[in-house]
């Protein structure tokens, strides 16, 4: 015997706690994914400038120490073998970014030589890694 007066229950999905925490995974993902980025470059003191730009595209680094030394993504080249150096580590469809970190303490002259170098490079555009000023209190 059936009785057709019982109403069932009606389902509601209620979606709003789920989409609550796929924000909150999403978030966590896009701050996580800003501290994998990694550093190709040694450790040097850089001049500032206010006038500063963030570069988008292949990025090779070249950092000249205080000393004179020269090292091409971490490793020490001499600055005969940079060109060429340089060039094994482009992609020949794509343009590169090089990026020069030259500590503020080492010789103007050295730097000059070192982008004199760089300079012949086909589809290289060079950059100047500096450091933003920090803001004057006041």
């Amino acid at each position: 015997m059936y009785h057709l007066d019982e109403s069932e229950e009606e389902f509601d999905l209620n979606i709003v706690p789920m989409i609550d925490v796929i924000f909150a995974i999403l978030t966590f993902f896009i701050i996580s994914s800003l501290f994998l980025t990694r550093s190709e470059s040694l450790p040097v003191n850089l001049p500032k400038a206010a006038s500063a730009e963030v570069q988008d595209r292949t990025r090779i680094t070249v950092t000249v120490e205080a000393s004179g030394d020269i090292a091409l993504n971490r490793d020490p080249i001499v600055l005969e073998n940079l060109q060429a150096g340089v060039r094994d580590l482009m992609d020949s469809r794509q343009e590169s970014v090089i990026v020069i970190n030259a500590d503020e303490a080492v010789n103007h002259g050295r730097v000059i030589a070192v982008m004199d170098q760089l300079r012949d490079i086909e589809g290289a555009t060079l950059g100047i890694a500096t450091e933003q000023p920090e803001p004057e209190s006041r």
